[in-house]
């Protein structure tokens, strides 16, 4: 019997409510025996209860302040929503295991010097949390969901071949967002702005005032997206005024604008258009 491995009883017995920084340590001296490589591409605790109960705990104390609680990420310090990850950039486990080791050079992502089995019971949590998209998605017309789409979005967004480019592409958005977090944007935009959509107002000494979108920035410049869907450049030596603005360019729609039947036909469109 290996004594260095507490008894799988042991660890039945414990309840994590009551007890997590004990369990979080028994399941890191249960992994801790297997020599799992990091150069591997497939997690080997996804799905293990214990080490997601166990990563949960080590997201709290390492990434929490970042992140937030939930995992969706905190757009004031443009950390990115979590769940959304693998949909969204087709991340490997592999992948997302170098970035908690290495850090992001360049960004407010440090590196981390947890041990390869924390670091996999941490991806292993964050495989739990992951948003998969609408699951279940009411039913809907998405031949009426096309004609609201170019009716109420299509001058910001772009699906399916229609529509322009300021916003976000929304022809996959179904499959990497959940559907209450689609309303959310929809009803409450100004609740979460996404890094690349900050809004800026600029004066510049000659007098031209830009509002747009921030793609990039550093000490001296500022690469901007404006609102004709213009993308510019502007040195920071040049401007007499810089006004970073905390709400989203996209417009409220409250139910009297846009029902939630009609609400519910754009996202049968999203979800179904490419096959119309």
């Amino acid at each position: 019997m290996n004594r260095d491995r507490p008894s799988q009883a042991l660890i039945r017995n414990l309840t994590f409510p009551q007890r997590p920084h004990v369990l979080l340590t028994l399941a890191i001296l249960v992994f801790a025996g297997t020599p799992w490589s990091h150069a591997q591409s497939v997690n080997p605790l996804e799905g293990d209860v214990r080490a997601i109960r166990g990563g949960a705990g080590l997201f709290r104390a390492q990434c929490a302040t970042c992140h937030g609680a939930d995992a969706k990420g905190i757009s004031s310090i443009e950390a990115p929503d979590l769940t959304q990850i693998w949909s969204r950039r087709s991340l490997s486990a592999a992948a997302v295991f170098e970035t908690i080791r290495l850090g992001i050079p360049g960004s407010i992502m440090p590196p981390h010097s947890m041990t390869d089995t924390e670091n996999w019971m941490l991806v292993a949590y964050l495989q739990s949390v992951a948003e998969a998209g609408v699951i279940g998605l009411p039913a809907g017309d998405p031949a009426a969901g096309r004609r609201a789409f170019v009716e109420n979005c299509s001058t910001c967004h772009r699906a399916h071949g229609l529509g322009e480019s300021l916003g976000p592409n929304l022809s996959i958005v179904t499959s990497q967002r959940s559907l209450e977090s689609l309303i959310a944007s929809v009803r409450d935009p100004d609740a979460l702005v996404g890094r690349g959509y900050k809004l800026v107002h600029l004066r510049a000494s000659e007098g031209e005032e830009i509002t747009g979108l921030i793609k990039s920035e550093d000490a001296f410049s500022m690469q901007l997206q404006d609102d004709t869907g213009r993308l510019r450049s502007v040195n920071k030596a040049n401007l007499q005024m810089i006004e970073r603005l905390s709400g989203s360019l996209m417009p409220a729609f409250a139910r009297t604008q846009l029902g939630d039947q009609r609400l519910l036909d754009i996202f049968n469109f999203l979800q179904n258009g490419a096959q119309q």
